[in-house]
């Protein structure tokens, strides 16, 4: 574990039994680069902050670290209150600079209505070949005005399992839809904001036994929500329409709905709502372009 600053490890034989405790011991604003957390093998249930003040925090998991926990937006907190869809989390990150390697983060909740995975709330995010298991509302892309990059990761749920505001790129993703009548994202895309979600050369798949034809591929949770997907491959589940104006025709006008040389039984170019746009080029959506932000940002290793 040389190449690591920290380790966890459950059955005590390194620095820290919780992902938590290591988290909290990195330093406030530490200069002198990221800090790399390994995450040893093993099912780590517990709510986990990475608070604003702990940039560059980089957790590492070894092959079978699970971050899981059980709340959902229905469940009460000590107050006897709802705790809500962004109380629901099992993880929250707010530090910027921030990198997930081969983790899965489990919501276990199950299908009980909004019950989030992993709360985004950081600039310059990073997960590489992560898992985020759930049903509804499994991953929050918080923070507006932020980006963040997935990479070879997999994502399942059932509704708007991929939602909020910031500009997030998919690269090489699955994206796993479990029942039939879902929606797999629900951007709230801010006015004005140059991108949404964009999808690059990705995987969506279906459980078995969901149905043919029965899930869309986006609505907008904001007006201004956007998604493009480019060169992705959509399986029979996805509909022929497409797209969803959440029962609002004026976001038809907003919303903006994109996609590049779909392909794959879900891809119906000539069947998409007439106010979604299929696209003769990608020569806007170079990924770097979509992340660059003012700062040139790169998160392609």
């Amino acid at each position: 574990a040389a190449d690591y600053d920290l380790v966890v490890a459950q059955d005590g034989s390194s620095h820290y039994t919780t992902v938590q405790a290591a988290i909290d011991a990195v330093p406030d604003y530490r200069k002198a680069g990221p800090t790399r957390i390994l995450i040893k093998r093993g099912v780590y249930k517990e709510k986990i902050v990475i608070a604003p003040s702990k940039d560059g925090v980089h957790l590492i998991g070894e092959d079978g670290a699970v971050l899981t926990y059980d709340d959902y937006a229905n469940r009460h907190n000590i107050f006897g209150e709802n705790k809500g869809t962004s109380g629901s989390a099992i993880i929250y990150i707010f530090g910027p600079d921030f990198e997930a390697e081969n983790i899965t983060f489990e919501n276990s909740s199950g299908p009980v209505g909004q019950a989030v995975a992993c709360h985004v709330a950081a600039d310059h995010a990073v997960f590489r070949r992560c898992r985020f298991l759930g049903f509804q509302d499994t991953l929050y892309t918080f923070g507006e005005n932020t980006r963040q990059y997935y990479e070879d990761c997999y994502i399942e749920g059932s509704v708007d399992f991929i939602f909020g505001k910031a500009t997030a790129v998919f690269n090489r993703c699955e994206l796993r839809s479990k029942t039939s009548g879902g929606y797999v994202t629900a951007p709230a895309t801010p006015q004005g904001c140059r991108y949404g979600y964009v999808f690059y050369d990705c995987r969506l798949t279906a459980d078995e036994g969901v149905e043919d034809g029965s899930v869309w591929l986006s609505r907008p949770w904001r007006p201004y929500g956007q998604v493009v997907f480019i060169r992705c491959d959509m399986g029979s589940h996805i509909r022929p329409c497409g797209w969803h104006n959440w029962g609002k025709a004026d976001n038809e006008r907003t919303a903006y709905y994109a996609e590049y040389k779909s392909r794959g039984k879900g891809a119906s170019p000539k069947r998409r709502v007439p106010w979604s746009h299929q696209l003769d080029s990608d020569r806007d959506y170079a990924i770097l372009d979509v992340l660059k932000g003012t700062d040139g940002w790169n998160p392609i290793k």
